[in-house]
Order: C-alpha cells, then structure tokens, then sequence
C-alpha cells in the first residue's frame, strides 16, 4: 500500500499548532526523511499535502510520509536553531546537507622570543603565538604564506629543523627565507620585517607599502645599495599583488555569496574579505535531493554554513545573490552570537553589484563543470551497462589492486565508483600479512576476504560491480573468496570483471574476463573501456602510494632500530636534526656527533652500522 495513503494528513492537520515550531516527516520505518521549520506549523505542513502543483521530487519524498513529528517553539528563532541541530545530526536524506566539518586554517605567527616562525596552521587556536583568519580553503591560506615569504622572508621551518641548521636551506637560496638559522639575519632586523608581515596580515598594505619606501630611500642615501634593491624589489612585488586583490579590496568585513542548482545539483560560490584583505574564494557542492531553486538553496546553506560551527569569522556584511527568506531572523541570531551587527542585503551598488555578478558567473561555470562531468561519467555506466547487458544501471563499482616491491611491504587497495565518480570516503588500504612474499594471488585473497567478511557482517554497501586489477587467475580468486561468503556472482548478482595489461602496457589494448571465465570484448573508444581503466589506474595510484608509505617506513625504522645504543628518542633526534634517514646516511662522524645524545664513539658506530645497510 502506497504510503502516503497510510498517513492520514487531512485528520492529522486539525490539530497542529498554529504557533513556530519545527517539523520532522517520518517513512514508514521510522527513518526522519526531512526537517523543517515554520513560523506557522500548521499553514507550513498543509503547503505539502494540498491539491495545489509541487515539484516532482517533493511529491516524492510526501507519497513516502507516513507520519509528521512537531516540536513546538517559543519562537521562530528557536525554531531556526533548533531545526539547524537536528538536520547536522540526523542528516535526512531530503535536507540540503553541506558537509564541511573540517576546521579552517589559519597563518600562525609563533611566540620564538627572536625569530617567530610563520606557517600554515589548522586546529583549536591554543598555541602560543598570533593567529590571522581564518581563510575560506587551505589554498588560499598557502597562497598567502607564498606572498608573506616572498615580500618578508621570514622562516616558516619548525623548530627543531631550525635550531639544528648548520647551513642555509633551499628556501633561502630561492630568496623565500632570511636564514636566522645561520645568523643571515640578526633579531633587530627580522623583528622588523615580522611587524611589516604582521600589517599586511591585518590589510594595512598602504602602511607596508610607505614602510618600504622609506626604507628604500634611506638605504639608498647611506649608499647601501644592497637594500635598497632588496626594498625595491618588495615594493615592487607588492604593488603587483596590490593589482591583484585591488578588485576585491574595501573597508571591513563582507562575505558574496551566490547559488545555482539544476538537475539535482546545487552549486555555491562565495568570495570573502576580512580587514579590506581578500581572504580568497571557495565553491561548495551541497546535497540537494529535492532540486531546490535558487533562493531555498541560498537559505538552506547560509543557516547551515553560518550556524553549523563551520570556524569562519562572521562578517559584518553578507551579500547575497537574491533576498533571503530568513535574512533578517538570521541576522538577528548571528548578531546575537559574534557579538556585532550582522546584515544580509542583495541590494548593492558600483563595485560590490560586480562582485556579486562575478560571484554568479563563478557559480554558473561550476556548475556547468560539475554537470559535464557527471554527464560524462553516467554514459560511461550506462555504455558498461550494456557491454554487459545489465537490466539496471550500476551505482557502485570497487577495484582492487595489489603493490609491492620484490614482496615487500605488500599494500592492497580498493577504490570506489559511483555516479558521481571516485568516492573517496570509501576508498580502504590494505597491509598484507602472513602472505609469502611475491604471492600477488594469497595477498589479494587476503585483501577480499577482508573486505567481504565486513559485508556479511552487515557492515558497508555491497557492490555491483567488483574489477580486479588482474588475468583469469585472479579473477578466480575473487569468484572463490566470494563464494566463501555466499555471494552470488553474474546472473543477477555481483559482476567481476578482470583487467589484464596489453603488450607494452599500452592502453587500449587490455584484455577483460568475467567472473565466469568468458572474455569481454570492448572496442578502445568505448565509454565503458575508459570507465574500467580510470578505475583501475585509480586502485593503481592508491594502492602504489600506501605501498611507498610503508616501505619507506620499515626502511626507516629497520635501519635505526637495529643499530645497538639507538632507541627510539636518539632516533627520534637524528631524524629530526637531519630530516631523512638518507641525509643521515650521508653525514659524516663529527656531524652525527652534534645532534644531543650522540657521543663521538656512538657516532663512529652509527655509520658504521648504516654504511653496511
């Protein structure tokens, strides 16, 4: 019986609450299908059950209600917070999700009493030290740590490479670094360039600018002609990125937001100054089940982005693209919370309708790009759908792989496709064990039965389609392992196909085998042909870098490990004061003897021990 029948909404809508309130839409399991707000529950609720015409996908999520929980507020403000609580923890499968749980970074300015290091940061702002942000992506962020090194040159290497410098390092070669490590710099004269990075971090550019000239005068009427090039050359790498950020550059806080969204897709761009300082630009692709226009998706996102605890500062001016439905009740909220006026507007002028328009035009193309290459990737399907004659269109396929070197430190890969592409979440490593060394068939048995003992266990999704980066022989030992665990293969069930390479390992011309021997002929230039070598080059390129992970590991650690009177803190300190085991391997017995800990004896016995590794 078709489930919207077994909710009874007419009876169920006399007793609503005409008050704020938010609503929960259940199926017939339980399961919270949507969470909403309203400022009037029971006119809301009605919206979704009457004659009138919806879009197609919301007429598909209410024939799946079969029941409406509410939770009446004291207020829509409530309301609003109360809904944004609910949706980040229950994620239901029509809400607009924007997942971005990643906290963003920051450029750190360490508290080193003489010669602070400036880097990259990420985390809770705990550390000692300045912290300048946050930035939209950890691009933009090493963006402008490239611009500070190359106007202030001041070191951004940790502090146990610093302290153990004996030379300059590459950084200062290429004029990214003063080296204070080696006294290139004295304190006086990087304390002063830190104060220009500090200004310049805080979009005082002008001031930096005048700093600079200053400087360059005056060393040119001491004759110091040296830095006054140098100064020259700052000025002039600054006005160039004056240009660049000229644009964008204006008094205060603002964020530009726009949003797009066709076929199931939801596209937003945004843009955002901090201190007239162009932060840099970020685009989103959230979740959008029931193909919202543009306004819905421009709310839905700003009350989760703004409200989920995302780390970005709130400005104090956020333009949008069109008005949003719940700008003013989000802006009071926001106000409330940073403390300081917060304003939605769409309404702009001059430079800031450019941006706005910029932003759209960004939003357009990400869109039209996301778009092409989904479209792109659902013919490939669709054409590995028909070369193998499936009645439906596959939506999972895993690969797997197996790298090693002479049989050491084996790793198996899997990756996962679906029609979205690479679905990274699910990709797994893993390192093989108790397999003769060279033994690709007992690794890769190893590695599946691994995988599928998780599935029989209920645990994870089970593939369409499983492709073995192999011949016949490995692909009768995944129908083996499958068969272990009582997983039917071809006639309906999982479809294993194995990829053999062609002479030269030329691509095009590899040889496919099913799961029940026979060979699959594709031509080169069939979709599907470049579907199954995207997904094994894939599980090639995961399974190879966890490989290299760790052997280089064991190397590393079997090599200090077996050396008598080296436990793990002496380690701990040569690799650090050397940065690699191969630097190590190349230093000399007085150079070992410097690192703390390290007698001149023990020294002599260290590469003496390495020597014969």
């Amino acid at each position: 019986m078709n489930q919207s029948k077994a909710f009874e909404s007419d009876a169920y809508l006399r007793n609503v609450s005409t008050k704020p309130g938010v609503y929960r839409m259940l199926d017939g399991e339980g399961e919270v299908l949507y969470v909403g707000k309203a400022r009037n529950l029971k006119k809301r609720l009605s919206s979704y059950f009457a004659k009138t015409r919806l879009p197609s996908r919301t007429r598909a999520m209410v024939r799946r209600v079969s029941d409406v929980e509410v939770t009446v507020t004291m207020s829509e403000t409530e309301a609003l917070l109360l809904e944004q609580s609910l949706i980040k923890r229950l994620e239901p499968p029509y809400n607009v999700i924007f997942r971005d749980n990643k906290t963003y970074p920051f450029i750190h300015l360490s508290d080193h009493p003489e010669f602070p290091r400036l880097s990259f940061y990420r985390g809770s702002r705990k550390a000692p030290g300045q912290f300048f942000g946050p930035f939209p992506s950890a691009r933009a962020a090493r963006q402008s740590l490239t611009i500070l090194q190359r106007l202030f040159t001041l070191r951004t290497c940790e502090d146990s490479f610093f302290e153990h410098r004996t030379r300059p390092c590459l950084e200062h070669q290429i004029k990214r670094c003063s080296a204070p490590c080696v006294g290139k710099i004295d304190a006086s004269a990087y304390a002063e360039d830190t104060a220009q990075a500090v200004m310049f971090l805080e979009g005082r550019n002008r001031a930096v600018l005048d700093e600079f000239t200053d400087a360059m005068h005056q060393a040119s009427e001491n004759l110091d002609y040296e830095t006054a090039a140098r100064r020259r050359d700052q000025i002039a790498a600054l006005r160039q990125i004056q240009e660049q950020q000229g644009v964008y550059t204006s008094d205060g806080d603002l964020d530009v937001l726009a949003a797009r969204t066709s076929h199931g897709i939801a596209c937003v761009h945004g843009i955002f100054v901090r201190g007239g300082l162009l932060m840099g630009q970020k685009t989103w692709f959230p979740r959008d089940a029931l193909d919202q226009s543009n306004e819905q998706m421009l709310d839905a996102f700003a009350a989760q982005y703004y409200l989920g605890g995302a780390g970005m500062d709130i400005p104090q001016i956020i333009i949008t693209e069109h008005a949003l439905e719940i700008g003013d009740l989000l802006a009071d909220v926001l106000s409330e919370q940073a403390n300081k006026k917060v304003r939605f507007t769409s309404r702009v002028r001059g430079r800031r309708r450019r941006w706005l328009e910029q932003v759209g035009e960004n939003a357009d193309a990400q869109l039209k790009q996301r778009l092409s290459r989904k479209q792109t990737l659902v013919e490939r399907i669709m054409a590995l759908q028909d070369a193998l004659e499936l009645d439906d269109l596959p939506d999972r396929l895993e690969c797997f792989d197996i790298s090693h070197t002479s049989g050491e430190a084996t790793v198996a890969s899997c990756v996962v496709f679906d029609v979205n592409g690479p679905k990274k979440s699910d990709y797994r490593r893993f390192n093989i064990e108790g397999v003769k060394k060279g033994d690709d068939y007992g690794a890769l048995r190893q590695a599946l039965s691994r995988r599928f003992a998780k599935l029989v266990r209920g645990e994870g999704q089970v593939p369409n389609i499983l492709v073995i980066d192999g011949g016949p022989r490995q692909v009768d030992v995944a129908v083996e392992v499958l068969a272990e665990y009582g997983l039917a293969c071809g006639d309906g069930g999982l479809v294993i196909i194995g990829i053999s390479k062609g002479p030269g390992r030329k691509a095009g011309l590899e040889s496919f085998t099913l799961g029940n021997g026979l060979p699959l002929h594709l031509d080169p230039h069939n979709p599907a042909m470049h579907l199954l070598q995207h997904i094994r080059d894939e599980a090639h390129r995961f399974a190879l870098s966890g490989h290299r992970q760790r052997r280089q590991k064991v190397r590393r650690e079997s090599a200090l490990d077996m050396i008598v009177g080296v436990g793990s803190t002496r380690k701990r300190r040569l690799l650090q004061h050397f940065g690699s085991l191969a630097s190590l391997k190349g230093a000399s017995i007085e150079e070992i003897a410097t690192v703390q800990g390290i007698s001149r004896t023990l020294a002599a016995h260290i590469r003496e021990q390495l020597e014969s590794v």
